[in-house]
């Protein structure tokens, strides 16, 4: 019980670092112009005080929205004609935190004015700290974002290697998580707790935590290697464990696919280690050759006419690479043949594509009368 009573004294006292902004004789000075009959006093305040306190919440506030305003409609078109583009990140970023620092102090400011229990003014004491101490963190972190924005990303855009681009967001989010973890440290540590036993005692749990959550570690070892080995890369298109999709996300745990029906799946880094992936990206485009034949009434307007048609048809499909080839190349013994050959693009299914493409093909020749010949053979018969 004595350990409690000691810890909660430091705790306190620690506490005291949150200073006090209105001292008794200013809010003296300002109560005195007040009627005689809001003096008498109400929950442990006189009525002045109450009216005084709640007035100051209430502009704070006020004042805090009134700052974000400025901020996003005045300050960010003063900004933005600037010829570098931190400044403007930098105001993006950091005007929540700003109007949310304002808000605070005035609300500070305002129940410093009033008379509480010990226990309960220390408890109040605690929120504001704890309050500003978050409000710290959350510039800082935001902070990284604008700077790494401003100066990383440019770096990594110009480089040639698509490692930067995977291994950036985790370093973002491993600098954002160290940047809370100080955060904790120092508040726990002004609040009077023992900062070195307890990260001795995090160690020990640490290790205990690190036997039963093997999985996880698991995932973590599969995320190295996709970053060391490289079997794929953002916007890839690959097939691991049944699933086959474009690449969007690689994480420390998981990595997000987007199949080609538009679901997003998430998979456990653990399943690359142990199982076979297909890099569909990395193999080579998906040639198609189609040869038509058409009868031989159709004429050299027609026969323009259909390689004009499947011009259009390739161009319109979204599946298919903008090299594609069309030409009139042989005269068969019962048809005008037309070479058309194209590509798949990789991301696509090629059965999908040729099934659209065929079928398209069909429907706009049967509709302009183009007929397609089959093995035709004139006979001259001699009569006597």
């Amino acid at each position: 019980m004595a350990a409690n009573d000691s810890t909660t004294s430091a705790s306190i006292d620690s506490l005291q670092i949150v200073p006090k902004i209105i001292d008794e004789k200013t809010v003296q000075g300002i109560t005195q112009y007040f009627p005689e009959f809001m003096h008498e006093e109400y929950l442990g305040n006189s009525l002045d005080r109450w009216i005084i306190a709640s007035a100051g919440i209430l502009l704070s506030i006020v004042a805090a929205k009134l700052i974000y305003w400025i901020i996003s409609n005045v300050v960010k078109k003063f900004t933005a004609k600037t010829k570098t583009n931190l400044d403007d990140l930098l105001i993006e970023k950091l005007e929540g935190p700003v109007a949310f620092a304002i808000g605070l102090f005035g609300i500070w400011i305002s129940t410093e004015i009033l008379h509480f229990a010990p226990g309960f003014e220390t408890f109040l004491r605690a929120i504001f700290y704890i309050a500003t101490l978050s409000n710290i963190a959350w510039s800082s972190t935001r902070l990284i974002d604008a700077l790494i924005d401003e100066y990383i990303v440019p770096l990594t855009e110009k480089s040639s290697s698509d490692l930067d681009d995977q291994v950036l967001p985790i370093v973002r989010k491993a600098l954002k998580i160290t940047v809370w973890i100080i955060a904790i440290i120092i508040g726990l540590s002004n609040a009077g707790y023992d900062v070195g036993a307890l990260i001795t005692g995090l160690g020990i749990g640490g290790l205990a935590f690190a036997l039963a959550a093997q999985d996880s570690m698991k995932n973590l070892f599969g995320g190295i290697t996709i970053f060391t080995d490289k079997p794929f890369k953002i916007k890839d298109r690959i097939i691991v464990a049944g699933t086959d999709g474009v690449v969007e996300e690689i994480g420390i745990r998981s990595t997000r696919i987007r199949t080609l029906m538009g679901r997003r799946v998430t998979i456990p880094n653990s399943i690359f280690s142990n199982t076979g992936i297909e890099n569909v990206t990395s193999e080579p485009l998906f040639k198609v050759v189609i040869n038509l034949g058409l009868t031989y009434d159709t004429g050299y307007t027609r026969m323009n006419e259909a390689m004009t048609i499947l011009k259009e048809i390739a161009d319109k499909n979204d599946g298919v690479e903008s090299n594609y080839v069309i030409n009139f190349n042989k005269f068969m013994e019962s048809s005008l043949n037309i070479e058309f050959s194209y590509f798949i693009k990789k991301d696509k299914q090629p059965p999908l594509v040729q099934t659209e493409m065929n079928l398209e093909i069909m429907r706009q020749f049967e509709e302009k009368g183009l007929n397609f010949a089959y093995p035709t053979r004139t006979v001259y018969q001699k009569t006597v």
